[in-house]
């Protein structure tokens, strides 16, 4: 594990959050614990955990080797959580945007990826069941970045 700050956007470092998920010394109390610690698991192409915490229902019509192949082609950025309001019994709902790069070159453009996550509780555990793709966010110069370096999109990684 690290002392690096966590993938997930949270501020605490990966070991104090989404690293006890994803090396199986814990798992995920809340829907929006569960989207983070996907995310990070992403990040980091730890397909066993993403497979782990893909709803069984979800499973049909993808494969490991189809998750692989596609972290394998993603550079996962940055992750904000929009919505993550408390859950209803066993489901649960997180609506998020994640920035990314795709493909090999890390000059491309970042692409954003914002979705309505739902989650369901079974057995104890949350697992992810599907997401809604929504339209991106319009982002303004004068939006903070969405690198999560405190600066203006415009004055950091906005294109010149």
């Amino acid at each position: 594990m690290s002392d690096d700050f966590c993938p997930c956007g949270s501020s605490a470092t990966f070991v104090d959050c989404c690293g006890p998920l994803l090396c199986g010394n814990g798992i995920a109390d809340t829907p929006e614990a569960l989207m983070r610690s996907r995310y990070s698991a992403w990040h980091r192409a730890d397909i066993d955990y993403l497979w782990a915490t893909l709803h069984p229902d979800s499973r049909i019509g993808t494969s490991k080797s189809k998750l692989q192949a596609s972290a394998a082609n993603t550079r996962w950025l940055s992750l904000r959580i929009l919505d993550a309001p408390p859950p209803a019994k066993d489901r649960g709902v997180v609506e998020f945007t994640a920035f990314f790069q795709a493909g090999d070159d890390a000059a491309t453009t970042p692409e954003q990826l914002h979705e309505r996550s739902e989650f369901r509780l079974q057995d104890g555990r949350w697992y992810y069941l599907s997401g809604e793709f929504l339209p991106p966010l319009k982002t303004g110069r004068n939006a903070p970045c969405w690198c999560g370096s405190g600066k203006k999109l415009k004055k950091c990684h906005s294109k010149p």
